[in-house]
């Protein structure tokens, strides 16, 4: 790895043509992934390169301007590719490695770049969280986790400089979303450093250490803990008790931001990989919102009640469907998983072999977080794919929508498609560096829907559940644009989601609050599905009785996660060769 980076800096700006064109490209693609190590130092632990283990990141604007500056030249490298000398697969390579590197360039362009965290993510939180992601096998390996908690102060720091700078030109997040927040910040701070979030990789004590190192290790953990992270944390509590939280701006949308119009644009087609205009993703989530209006009005009168609303009310009000204790609903969905996991083999030729766990989300950022999130893991981490379950609000919790959510977040969703993915032969950056939301959770949403085939919607209760996931996923085209395009305001966007499913309203205004402050990203699960079902339709179409689910499953997933023009052309690629076969 070093040797390859001691030439990084002469080779992202070479003009020097190769002898052929896949060993130029195959040059590209071994320095982007060496430049991408270097700019992503706790994820290339999590991957197994060691040669940044003590270090957290640039998180600079400056920095930001100098990858994009390497991006661009990495770009004029492909460009001067002879395609035609490629073959399809490195096509396919050069294509999207270009796609994802010329939003990194035009994201960049944005002031909106300077705002560093959302309801569903920040800077604090994740690091909060390395202790669990990262691999903890020798003493080098607490030696390097010791070392990035004693270079947090500096790193944190710098994302409240950024942060600061984005308060200045006016791109603060909106005020609503916002109450509560500095709970994830302050559940980070406790008095006795044993019990913080950053011990927990010394809870166990690896046979490989001795006793006196061990405990000389644990020492110093607690000093880092109590002398640095928590008065870190501290600063940036009253960075946003202070100065952020009074300048958040009073307005939802995006759009009201400098620049916003442009930028929320720039979202759409990011998160999407399509060229659809809000305008037009709006009106396609209306469409699906009365189709599967008329499925929830059917499910209704057979479960004995006149209409959707008068169902939707019962189950919200009524106790039996809620766990009465977090323990309850953490039982219900271990239990859901590993009855889900009985139907892989029936569903898939193709299995990962990283396990995945289930686990309560943090108790500091549950309450304004959403339903439930999955976690990868990395089998170069020794670190299994996490189920995370919300277990706050208990009685916005129901059981009922427990199968699709599970499908959703681990099997066949989330972890099977991702952990696969880890596995394939393709390119690092293919493997591990690209992510296609629209293809990533068009494939989750997808995968609720095959609980139908599993027979696990065996009440209507489940299956108004069902149907109520499957309409926030299409109310959230119709909400995402009004908020961002169209100038809806929170308290319309709640309304609108209140009326047409059956989501409790806490977890309602929490996904609300997500959609506000991460724009653009809730369009890409009902755009991939749409995509994934129509794909699935006209295979089973053309070729009638030799269609076989397993094999659609396995094309659909075999490249890993890629734009949706890239998956509709490999699958029909499929379906063309199974009909000439």
């Amino acid at each position: 790895m070093r040797l390859i980076l001691a030439a990084l800096a002469a080779s992202l700006l070479s003009t020097t043509a190769l002898a052929a064109p896949a060993d130029e490209l195959k040059a590209v693609l071994d320095d982007h992934w060496a430049w991408t190590m270097k700019n992503s130092p706790v994820y290339a632990t999590m991957l197994g390169v060691r040669d940044y283990d003590a270090e957290l990141g640039d998180p600079s604007l400056a920095a930001e301007d100098r990858r994009a500056r390497e991006a661009q030249a990495l770009i004029d490298r492909l460009d001067r590719i002879d395609e035609g000398g490629l073959s399809s697969a490195d096509r396919t390579h050069r294509a999207i490695l270009r796609r994802q590197l010329a939003e990194q360039v035009e994201g960049n362009t944005f002031g909106q770049r300077a705002v560093t965290f959302t309801t569903y993510s920040s800077w604090f939180q994740n690091i909060a969280g390395i202790g669990e992601d990262l691999p903890f096998q020798t003493r080098a390996d607490y030696e390097s986790y010791l070392a990035r908690l004693a270079a947090y102060p500096a790193y944190n720091d710098a994302q409240i400089a950024v942060t600061r700078q984005g308060l200045k030109d006016g791109y603060a997040q909106p005020c609503e979303p916002l109450k509560g927040f500095e709970k994830t910040i302050a559940g980070v701070i406790v008095a006795d450093p044993t019990a913080s979030r950053f011990y927990i990789p010394f809870k166990r004590q690896p046979s490989t250490i001795a006793d006196a190192d061990w405990a000389a290790l644990e020492s110093r953990a607690r000093e880092l803990i109590s002398g640095t992270i928590n008065p870190a944390y501290k600063k940036t509590l009253d960075f946003y008790t202070q100065e952020y939280a009074p300048k958040c701006r009073p307005v939802a949308g995006i759009g009201t931001t400098p620049g916003g119009a442009a930028y929320y644009a720039f979202r759409v087609r990011a998160e999407t990989t399509t060229d659809l205009t809000p305008d037009a993703i709006h009106k396609i989530g209306l469409s699906e919102v009365a189709r599967i209006t008329a499925e929830m009005e059917g499910v209704a009168r057979k479960a004995g009640y006149a209409d959707r609303k008068t169902y939707v009310q019962h189950l919200r009000s009524d106790p039996r469907y809620y766990p009465k204790s977090g323990a309850e609903l953490m039982r219900e969905a271990a239990y859901l998983a590993k009855l889900i996991d009985g139907w892989m083999p029936k569903l898939f030729g193709n299995l990962p072999r990283l396990p995945y766990t289930v686990r309560e989300i943090p108790a500091e950022i549950a309450e304004g977080t959403t339903t439930a999130y999955y976690g990868s893991g990395k089998l170069t981490s020794a670190t299994p794919g996490v189920y995370w379950v919300n277990t706050s609000k208990l009685d916005q919790r129901p059981f009922y929508e427990l199968p699709s959510l599970t499908m959703h977040e681990a099997v066949p969703g989330h972890h099977h498609q991702i952990s696969l993915a880890q596995e394939l032969d393709l390119p690092m950056f293919r493997r591990f560096g690209y992510s296609s939301t629209a293809f990533t959770e068009g494939w989750a949403l997808y995968t609720e829907r095959l609980g139908i085939e599993m027979g696990m919607y065996d009440t209507p209760a489940k299956e108004m559940g069902r149907l109520s996931y499957e309409m926030w996923r299409a109310c959230r085209l119709v909400v995402d644009t009004g908020l961002h395009a169209k100038g809806w305001t929170r308290p319309q966007a709640i309304q609108f989601m209140l009326d047409n499913t059956a989501l409790s309203r806490g977890n309602i205004e929490a996904e609300v609050n997500r959609y506000i402050t991460w724009p653009g990203q809730a369009l890409a699960y009902k755009l991939g599905e749409l995509t994934i079902r129509r794909l699935r339709t006209k295979a089973e179409t053309e070729l009638g009785e030799t269609f076989d689910l397993r094999a659609f499953h396995d094309t659909v997933l075999e490249q890993g996660p890629v734009p949706l023009d890239v998956l509709e052309r490999h699958v029909n690629e499929w379906i063309a060769a199974k009909k000439a076969a």
